[in-house]
């Protein structure tokens, strides 16, 4: 059994399709075929259902597939710890959601290069299930996500707990009010991310708790665009703190709620059998330490 293998059938599994399982590993479909069918007569046992275009596991697969991620993860980390020991660089990849990357991750590579210039930070961008994948998998050592994370094979580590501010444009019959409650934003347009956000979802929480729903009547990819499109004054957007910028002054009024006090927790999140490299305990240093997390 090789390790190659193990991976054919994690990515087979996970793209179900040989075809674009061979693209993904930069292999001719028979060559991959071939790597199944070998692993299979060496398991004895049917690890695929060929559906026409499609792969699906069997029982013996799901099984298998399990088991063959643990042994990835082991050797990935021996390759790590080795590394760690013999390689004066060290290389991290890290992720967070789109509403906290843009604001710590071109932060926290600044500091790197000051305090650790020897680190070197890959960085993605992501949603909050897709970064909870890449994690288990291994292909992230580690990312910051908005909770709830339900995951037992992960690390959760509480990094912070922020606001979330309501942010209305400059001429909004908001602007000049201090005396806003929840019920008052039933009958407003909502500018939000898309349904994939954590943001948005606990958006949608937080308005379902107050009995209305959000007429949502725009959704951007991006937190600057929500706020452009809140400057226009096409709607009101609810945003965490860390998203404030001395640039917003002028375009943008953020506001507290008079009866309630929403708010979101960023969390770390490490696999619990990753190996942690000295790259990823410096940036959990740098991460930990707050001075990358605005306050203003």
């Amino acid at each position: 059994m090789e390790l190659y293998q193990l991976r054919s059938l994690i990515v087979v599994a996970e793209t179900g399709n040989f075809t674009r399982a061979s693209a993904q590993l930069n292999i001719t479909q028979p060559a991959l075929s071939q790597q199944i069918i070998n692993l299979e007569k060496e398991l004895d046992h049917k690890l695929l259902h060929r559906l026409g275009r499609r792969a699906v596991l069997t029982d013996a697969g799901r099984i298998f597939l399990e088991r063959a991620r643990r042994i990835l993860l082991e050797a990935d980390n021996a390759v790590k710890e080795v590394r760690d020991q013999s390689s004066a660089e060290s290389l991290i990849t890290v992720g967070a959601i789109p509403s906290v990357a843009p604001y710590i991750i071109p932060a926290l590579i600044a500091q790197a290069r000051l305090d650790y210039p020897q680190l070197q930070i890959h960085a993605r961008e992501d949603f909050r299930a897709d970064l909870v994948q890449a994690v288990l998998e291994g292909s992230l050592d580690l990312a910051v996500v908005a909770t709830p994370v339900r995951a037992p094979a992960l690390a959760v580590e509480s990094l912070m707990r922020e606001p979330l501010l309501l942010a209305v444009g400059v001429n909004h019959r908001f602007a000049q009010s201090r005396r806003i409650k929840a019920a008052d934003l039933a009958s407003e347009t909502f500018v939000m991310l898309g349904s994939s956000s954590s943001l948005t979802e606990q958006v949608r929480q937080f308005c379902g708790d107050h009995q209305f729903q959000p007429r949502i009547g725009y959704r951007c990819a991006q937190l600057a665009t929500v706020k452009s499109l809140v400057t226009l004054g096409v709607g009101i957007a609810i945003l965490p703190r860390i998203a404030r910028s001395s640039k917003d002054d002028g375009n943008l009024v953020y506001l507290h709620l008079e009866d309630t006090k929403p708010e979101r927790e960023l969390v770390i999140i490490r696999h619990l059998q990753s190996y942690q490299s000295r790259g990823v305990s410096q940036f959990l240093t740098m991460l930990r330490a707050g001075a990358v997390l605005p306050t203003r």
